[in-house]
């Protein structure tokens, strides 16, 4: 399968570019420089490091290096790595189902940013990237999970129209309770 890349530009000094054609951006507080976001398809090639920014984001209930590879080689995985100025800045790992009355539906098993890229837009760009490659693949619901006590990321979900449908007790692990989240895709149908 050939690597799909795309690239976005951001503004770091708050003004929005004047590229044409360009419409993705985001406005930063520091700095005076185009950032480059790309994203391309993940390969188990990306292992090392993908496992290295999981144990960074989560601890106990971080998926091993085995789960990360299982997760890629799944031929109804896709997986997205996003890369900051050639260094890789995070991922995410969605599978593709069909449901039993026949529909495709489309689960993130995780969603990760390095802490050194947080809050430059990373997670957003995967997150969009993963559902324009769903709603190609015909995929209409979006279902993912989140810890009760992670505010950004369940406010990031819900501004992206995810709405929370199930709590999970004990989800992570005992005490540490999590979110199932929904969200319906526009399809072209």
């Amino acid at each position: 399968m050939r690597a799909r890349v795309i690239r976005a530009y951001f503004w770091v000094s708050g003004q929005k570019p004047q590229i044409p054609g360009l419409s993705l951006y985001s406005e930063f507080r520091k700095g005076r420089r185009f950032v480059s976001i790309t994203v391309q398809r993940a390969t188990t090639n990306d292992l090392a490091i993908l496992y290295q920014i999981e144990r960074e984001c989560f601890t106990i209930e971080a998926f091993g290096k085995e789960h990360l590879a299982f997760l890629l080689e799944d031929p109804n995985a896709v997986g997205l790595v996003a890369q900051m100025n050639g260094k890789v800045a995070g991922f995410i790992i969605g599978l593709i189902r069909s449901a039993l009355d026949g529909t495709k539906v489309g689960h993130i098993y995780t969603l990760d940013v390095a802490i050194e890229h947080r809050r430059k837009g990373v997670g957003l760009r995967l997150l969009n990237d993963l559902e324009r490659i769903f709603v190609e693949e015909g995929v209409d619901t979006c279902y993912l999970e989140a810890r009760l006590d992670n505010v950004a990321a369940r406010e990031l979900y819900h501004k992206q129209g995810y709405v929370e449908v199930e709590r999970l007790e004990h989800y992570y692990h005992r005490g540490v309770h999590g979110v199932r989240l929904r969200k319906v895709l526009k399809t072209s149908k």
